[in-house]
């Protein structure tokens, strides 16, 4: 059974970048577009960025476009999030996610499991 297990959260200042990885074991990621999604106390976890199988598929939320670039290696199992710019509303728990890439691949409504997500804060 394929499970993700997200890393390189931590504490930034505004202005900085981190780069958060998603590596699956248990199946290879080859054919699974992913998603990542954050989730801030109170609030619905919501979409940030979601890639295609093939890596050519990106999308992105309003907020984060120009700021964070996603991609993969299918070769090493994993996705990643590089995140550049960061602003204080970044903040949060961060999340990948089997997810298809269609029109509404920000919700996370219909997404299997979620792993334990990675903590990203920005903060100066």
């Amino acid at each position: 059974q394929l499970q993700l297990v997200e890393s390189g959260g931590g504490l930034a200042q505004p202005g900085g970048s981190l780069r958060l990885s998603c590596v699956a074991s248990g199946a290879g990621l080859d054919y699974h577009a992913v998603g990542w999604f954050r989730q801030v106390p109170g609030k619905e976890r919501e979409g940030v960025s979601c890639i295609g199988a093939s890596g050519t598929l990106k999308k992105y939320a309003e907020s984060v476009k120009g700021r964070f670039t996603v991609s993969r290696d299918n070769a090493k199992n994993t996705v990643y999030l590089q995140m550049n710019s960061l602003k204080a509303e970044d903040t949060g728990v961060y999340y990948c996610a089997l997810r298809a890439c269609g029109s509404i691949w920000y919700t996370p409504q219909g997404v299997g499991a979620w792993g334990q997500g990675t903590q990203v804060t920005v903060s100066s």
